[in-house]
This record gives C-alpha cells, sequence and structure tokens, in this order.
C-alpha cells in the first residue's frame, strides 16, 4: 500500500504489451500479473494462495487498484504468466520497468555505488550418483519410447530389463567394490546402448531420434563412456571425464551442473545479485544474472557492466570480492564504461613475499621502453620474452646466471641452488601498474574503509534466503530459474523501498538473564 502511495501504478500494460497470451486465453493484464508475481515472493506465497489474496485481501486489491468485489482470476495464471516470462528476456525487463519507476521517483540514480556477490543455487532435482544418472537416464528414455511408439520398443526389451527399469533407479551400497560399480556401470552401457543403436537404424522411424529423453540418454553416454580398442563400451574413470560444464547430473534438468566452491559442494545454479548501496536512498538490486554452477564469478563483471550501462545504471564504484577482479578487469571497466572496480587484488604468494626481507616483485624496477629489469643490487636482466602459463599471457625476465650466483644477497631472492632469478609480470605495463597499486593501496587503512561497504551484499543474499528461498530453485532449467530470481530480486526491493517511506518500529530482542547480569557487571 505504501509503494501503491509513492510509485502509483509500478506496472504499466504497455511496457509489458508482449506478454499478454496469444493462444486465446483470457487477456489478463500483464502488469498487474507482473505486481501480482512481485507480492507472492515478497511474501512467499503459493500460486494458489496469491491469487485467492488478490480476490480475498483489501491491501492486495489496494496495490492493483482494483474493485472491492472483483473476482480476481486462477491461480493457473500465474505459472502460464511465469513460462511467458522465461521466453526471452523477460523476466530482466520486468526489473527494468521497475528500476525506471524508481530513478523517476528518486530514489535511483546512476553514478552511484554498486555492490555484487553470488550464491549457490541447489537444482529441483534429486541429487545422483553418476551410476543412477545412467540407470535413470535409461529409464527416462525407455519410458518416453513406450508412450510414443510401444510396439518398436517391444523387440528391444531384455528379460531383466523390468526388474533394471520399471521403477526409479535408486542404487545404494553395490557389492563388489569398483569392479562391481563398473559391472553395473557397463551392463547399463549396453542396454543403451542397443537402444541408441536401434534408434538410429536406417529402417527407424526419424521421429524416436529427436525425442528430449532419447538425445539426453545420447548425451550420457557420450559422457560418461568409450569404446576401447577392442570395440567394447567401457565406463569412463573419474579423470577422464568430461568438465563439470559439459556435462550434467539428472535427466531431468540438463542445465544442473556440479560444482564445488570453497568446501561447499552443489549440483544447480549460481546466482549473481548486485544491488545499490548509497547513503540517502534505498538499497535495491539492479542486476540479475544466473549462471550454471561451474560458470566463476569472474567472467559476469564484464556482463555486469555492460548490463548496467545499458539500462542507464552504471555505477561510479562497483565493490566486489577478489573473485570477480583481476588488474584486466579493472582496466576494462575504466576504460570501457569509466566505472572504479574496488576489491582485493590477489596478493604475491611467493616465498619471498611471504618471508620478511626477501626480494619479492615490488622490490624490482621495471623499465617497460627497454624492457629491462633492475634488481635491488643493480644487476640488469639479460631475457626478456613472452610466456603462457595455464592459458594466459605473461612477460617472462630473467637475470644473468654469473650475476646472481655472485650476488651477496642470494638467498634473500632466490631459493634455487644454481639457477638465476625470474619474474613473471604481467603482459602490459598498464596492467603490471594496477597490480602493484592495488596491492599496495589495499593494505592501507582508508582502503579497508572503502571497501567494508561491501559486506552489506552478504546480508542481502541473507535476506532473500530466509524470506524467499534463494538457495533452492523451485523450478527446472535455467531460464526459468533466472525468472525466479529477478522476480525474488524485485521483492526484495518491493519491501526495502516500502521499509526506506514508512521505516519499520524497532524491535528489542529479549535477552537472557544471564546476559543481563554480565551487562550488569561490566
Amino acid at each position: 500500500m505504501l509503494v501503491r502511495d509513492r510509485l502509483d501504478v509500478l506496472f504499466e500494460d504497455e511496457d509489458l504489451l508482449d506478454l499478454y497470451p496469444l493462444d486465446g486465453r483470457p487477456g489478463f493484464s500483464p502488469g498487474q500479473l507482473a505486481l501480482v508475481s512481485v507480492l507472492q515472493f515478497a511474501e512467499n506465497l503459493s500460486d494458489r494462495a496469491a491469487a485467492d489474496a488478490v480476490r480475498t485481501r483489501i491491501d492486495f486489491k489496494y496495490a492493483l487498484g482494483l474493485e472491492l468485489e472483483d473476482p480476481g482470476f486462477d491461480y493457473s495464471v500465474l505459472s502460464e504468466f511465469r513460462a511467458r516470462l522465461a521466453e526471452g528476456d523477460g523476466a530482466d525487463r520486468l526489473l527494468r520497468v521497475m528500476l525506471v519507476r524508481l530513478v523517476e521517483a528518486g530514489m535511483l540514480k546512476a553514478g552511484g555505488r554498486q555492490r555484487t556477490d553470488a550464491t549457490h543455487v541447489l537444482a529441483a532435482v534429486r541429487t545422483l550418483s553418476r551410476l543412477e544418472l545412467a540407470g535413470e537416464s535409461l529409464r527416462a528414455a525407455l519410458e518416453e519410447l513406450a508412450e510414443a511408439d510401444g510396439n518398436w520398443l517391444l523387440p528391444l526389451i531384455g528379460p531383466e530389463w523390468d526388474k533394471r527399469y520399471g521403477r526409479r533407479v535408486e542404487i545404494g551400497r553395490v557389492p563388489g567394490g569398483k569392479a562391481g560399480v563398473a559391472e553395473m556401470a557397463e551392463t547399463f552401457g549396453r542396454d543403451g546402448q542397443r537402444v541408441l543403436a536401434a534408434a538410429w537404424a536406417p529402417d527407424a522411424p526419424s521421429r524416436l531420434r529427436v525425442l528430449p529423453q532419447v538425445e539426453i540418454l545420447r548425451r550420457v553416454w557420450v559422457h560418461h563412456y568409450y569404446w576401447d580398442a577392442g570395440g567394447q563400451l567401457r565406463w569412463r574413470d573419474g579423470h577422464a571425464l568430461p568438465p563439470a560444464s559439459l556435462r550434467f547430473d539428472s535427466p531431468y534438468d540438463t542445465d544442473a551442473h556440479y560444482c564445488v566452491k570453497r568446501g561447499t559442494g552443489w549440483s544447480g545454479y549460481r546466482v549473481h545479485l548486485t544491488e545499490t548501496c548509497d547513503t540517502g536512498r534505498p538499497e535495491v538490486v539492479v542486476h540479475v544474472a544466473t549462471t550454471i554452477a561451474p560458470v566463476q564469478d569472474g567472467e559476469l563483471t564484464g556482463q555486469i557492466h555492460d548490463d548496467l550501462t545499458a539500462a542507464a545504471l552504471a555505477p561510479g564504484e562497483h565493490v566486489v570480492d577478489a573473485a570477480y577482479i583481476t588488474p584486466a578487469r579493472v582496466e576494462r571497466a575504466q576504460r570501457v564504461h569509466g566505472i572504479t572496480l574496488l576489491g582485493p587484488i590477489v596478493p604475491d604468494h611467493s616465498h619471498q613475499a611471504r618471508d620478511r626481507g626477501g626480494f619479492d616483485k615490488s622490490a624490482f624496477t621495471i623499465n617497460w621502453d627497454t624492457h629491462k629489469a633492475i634488481c635491488p643490487q643493480g644487476s640488469v636482466s639479460r631475457e626478456w620474452r613472452p610466456l603462457r602459463i595455464s592459458g594466459h599471457d605473461y612477460i617472462q625476465v630473467k637475470f644473468a646466471k654469473a650475476d646472481c650466483l655472485s650476488c651477496p644477497v642470494r638467498s634473500q631472492c632466490t631459493s634455487s641452488a644454481d639457477r638465476p632469478r625470474a619474474l613473471a609480470l604481467l603482459p602490459t605495463r598498464e596492467l603490471h601498474e594496477i597490480q602493484a597499486l592495488n596491492r599496495l593501496d589495499q593494505q592501507s587503512e582508508e582502503w579497508q574503509r572503502r571497501y567494508a561497504i561491501r559486506a552489506g551484499a552478504e546480508a542481502t543474499l541473507s535476506q532473500n534466503v530466509r524470506t524467499c528461498g534463494l538457495h533452492r530453485t523451485r523450478y527446472r532449467g535455467l531460464r526459468k530459474t533466472h525468472v525466479q530470481h529477478v522476480l525474488t530480486a524485485m521483492a526484495c526491493n518491493l519491501t526495502r523501498v516500502a521499509d526506506w517511506i514508512e521505516p519499520p518500529p524497532t524491535t528489542h530482542r529479549r535477552s537472557t538473564r544471564f546476559h543481563a547480569l554480565c551487562t550488569t557487571a561490566a
């Protein structure tokens, strides 16, 4: 009700014309459905409860501008509306419409400070082992083939197939250890290969090859099996598997991938929320990005800047953690968008930097014009050449062996007994200077005070986890999961705007008697 009084109509139908149904179903207002969806996530309601609220609650009717006797709509309309949001960029456009309203109301502006953080999201499917994935993928394909053309499938069915695939595949402890697992997996493999070979036979109906679960079965077999030199189908060992970004973990959600981050392993997705953090204005989420789990945080930095610039909401300073920042990203943000990217550059982990009195990279003078480096003892490098390490470009600088072996402070420079000192520099002067300057700045108290504001991003993630269940997706597939995340962000914005317009009363938590006694003693 507060948001309605201050912002009037949050979503206009004119901005969402393509969200009307195109197949003859009743054309409910997309602006009203958008607001109901946001309110639904703000109060963590089911579709049925949200539709009942529209029909019975006066605050919902006030926010939507409905008459008191308005009968509302059937709850199935909400799921249909979310399906339309999942097509194209419907959800992101909905967020942009909200942000435009906030800009017009003076609650949001470009050029301020923003911060970004990410968290893991569990997929809405059962967690399967590799062995269960093979068996369940085959079972799902057989179920789909039985429905599409049971007569074609009937001659392929083996004597034990009903026992193996007649119900959901659940495998606990396998007798025989690793050899038993491989034997069972290769049994699944032979059965699945029999189906795939028959489906791709010249006389097989072509429509069977394009069935979704048959295609998923083919991909699972490519990921987890191989042909040995003798022409036998074999189960892949763990080290021979494709990367996690290519293989999926369930035949019912091929966008769910496995990832491990700081000891937390999960199968699903990763969501990145970017919010404003200016004083005097509500802190609102201005960008939402949903990716498969293995995509690293830093890969989103450029996309976030591009999207915010396109929406005319680029920040002046973007505060992030170490996962989002490198010297190259700092340089791009400033050069392309004029954004100051603030975050901790990864420190120098060399033993010279860890040991007190050691000569780390910062102790050397680098002359980029002459392609020379001068060590603390005045020796000049003899070699300057490009170097590639783990897919990244560097400049390798080496000193003369004779100079290093006769150096009186050699122990402070290198631990090698017979090799000269070598440096690995970033490929350009600008990147090298950004790295050196940031490493120096982030040790100062002033930098720490500027960076302290990033901790507020953790509170935003916590708020959305507690109120909207951000750590678990309600839907299958990346697009539908992204719709959930955008609606969650807009629900967070709605709540924060309302609290900013009229701050809620402060509640005092009741303390324990022991805590009160300690306070008295202090």
